[in-house]
């Protein structure tokens, strides 16, 4: 039976009041289709290690094998460590005036237990034995540039000193040479120590950071605290410019009273391993979807192994591990000197490869139809990141001097496989994200269809049983219900006219059978 409508003019502002009249169109479809579930179990496919360069692929088995944990979480780890090597020293062109970092965000989410600090570990020391050999390089450096440093500032403050005591047609001549010494002082800067990798640092900290390391910096963890602090731990407000902008390569200024720091060509790079609960909170921050952070992140949900683990297992072969270290350090150590980054080019075949896979893509990302439409801010971001991987498993594969040779089809191919498995798991993070309100709309929808048993309803009648907190107003139902419609649950019904004046009638919708009758 059709409920009535529900006089409350202050509450239903806006809404249509008039019922459509009776007539031939109204009758109820005699044929339904088995409606199409509005959400299953996603597919998360295992992380293709295959695709990675062979002395990368081999750890990444290995350490997977040793530590008994899902080969997701020592891939993803493995990519933010080559974006850690190469980002900020290269960029991959694509066509035209598209160019990309080759800087990624990974994030891996599983349950406690899954011994994630242990393949941190594994994965990022060949990272900090790289920085430590950078520091000792620039250690003479930094002694010899503070010591010029300071014998220039001494040399300008004589100089001032007896140009303040001099008199006469003296005076002027060694104010001149005062002066010149105070400003060759002033040019004179003191390198920075080398720091590849920073924890959970604060924003101001890693802006910091990253105008004294040329740009580049890496934040890897095996926790999440970085999403507390970006919310606003410290601050009292989320405060995400630098990793918006430290992700995009989008030029980079701080003017404070305090500090003055310009980054023009930003590239952050960040590595986490995190709870799955972590995802659920950050889904909830106000301003991390809507400003596109977590658009930015490549996400691995990947199945625990915990309680079906092997409890000896074999250690990674030395000479795996040796071949891992040693390929890692050359590649950062190769390219820690560049300041203009090194440009990598793609190959006709490649570039013809990412255009076909974009083309695919495209009508995906369509508000409604789309697979991918209710997650279009990350999913328009996956041609970009599919090219920066590509440009990434380039250099793991011809190392430092990867850039005087383009990327091949099999490498595009290679880094579309790694495209497709984001993709699947980036679904499912958004899913515990809550990302897909349309979606989660339609599940109460349905339950609200199931208990009343309505055969007919109209928008009216069910912002009349919906919480306001959860559906504001009738044009927050739109979406809602063409996905229903779309995936056959309700019909709507044609909109008939009587011609007269006032608003036009509710929209009402046929319900499916199975709703209202279970044995049907």
């Amino acid at each position: 039976m059709t409920p009535q409508p529900v006089d409350s003019p202050d509450l239903w502002a806006g809404l249509p009041t008039l019922q459509d009249p009776p007539g031939e169109d109204d009758t109820a479809p005699d044929v339904w289709e088995d409606p199409i579930p509005l959400t299953g179990r996603r597919e998360r496919p295992p992380f293709p290690a295959h695709v990675l360069p062979a002395w990368l692929g081999e750890f990444v088995t290995a350490v997977a094998q040793e530590t008994q944990t899902p080969v997701d979480l020592a891939g993803s780890i493995a990519l933010a460590v080559l974006a850690t090597a190469a980002g900020g020293r290269s960029v991959v062109h694509v066509r035209g005036n598209w160019r990309e970092p080759t800087n990624l965000y990974t994030v891996v989410a599983l349950p406690p237990a899954n011994r994630k600090s242990a393949v941190f570990a594994l994965l990022t020391n060949p990272l900090y034995e790289a920085e430590k050999q950078l520091k000792t390089a620039m250690k003479p450096v930094i002694v010899e540039a503070e010591l010029t440093a300071r014998l220039a500032k001494e040399a300008a403050d004589k100089a001032a000193a007896k140009a303040a005591s001099a008199d006469g047609d003296k005076r002027d001549d060694m104010v001149r040479t005062a002066v010149g010494l105070a400003q060759t002082a002033d040019t004179l800067t003191v390198p920075a120590e080398p720091v590849l990798l920073a924890d959970d640092s604060t924003p101001e900290t890693v802006t910091s950071l990253m105008s004294e390391q040329g740009g580049r910096l890496s934040v890897m963890s095996a926790e999440g605290g970085i999403f507390d602090i970006i919310a606003g731990r410290y601050s009292g407000a989320p405060n995400m410019e630098v990793f918006l902008k430290g992700h995009a390569g989008d030029r980079l200024r701080v003017n404070r009273q305090t500090r003055r720091e310009y980054i023009d060509a930003p590239a952050l790079t960040i590595g986490l391993a995190v709870q799955p609960d972590v995802l659920r909170d950050i889904g909830k921050v106000k301003g991390f979807e809507g400003r596109g952070l977590l658009a930015r992140f490549l996400y691995s949900l990947p199945v625990s192994t915990v309680g079906d683990r092997e409890i000896i297992t074999d250690p990674v072969p030395e000479e795996t591990a040796a071949a891992y270290t040693a390929k890692v350090i050359d590649l950062t150590l190769s390219l820690a000197e560049w300041t203009d980054p090194a440009v990598i080019q793609l190959s006709p075949q490649a570039d013809a490869a990412l255009i076909a896979y974009q083309k695919r893509i495209e009508p995906k990302l369509k508000a409604r139809g789309g697979t991918l439409g209710h997650i279009s801010n990350w999913a328009g971001k996956l041609a970009g990141a599919t090219a920066r991987m590509a440009a990434l498993l380039h250099l793991a594969g011809q190392g430092g001097g990867g850039y005087a040779h383009p990327v091949t089809a099999d490498t595009m191919h290679a880094a579309i496989e790694l495209g497709e498995y984001y993709t699947a798991h980036a679904l499912a993070a958004f899913d515990v994200m809550g990302a897909d309100n349309a979606t989660a709309r339609a599940h109460s929808v349905l339950e609200t269809l199931r208990t009343h048993r309505w055969a007919e309803f109209s928008k009216r009648d069910l912002m009349v049983k919906l919480s306001r907190s959860e559906c504001p107003t009738a044009a927050d139902l739109d979406p809602t219900l063409n996905l229903l419609e779309d995936h056959g649950y309700v019909r709507a019904q044609p909109v008939v006219r009587t011609g007269g004046r006032g608003r036009p009638p509710s929209p009402r919708y046929w319900v499916h059978p199975r709703l209202t009758d279970p044995t049907t």
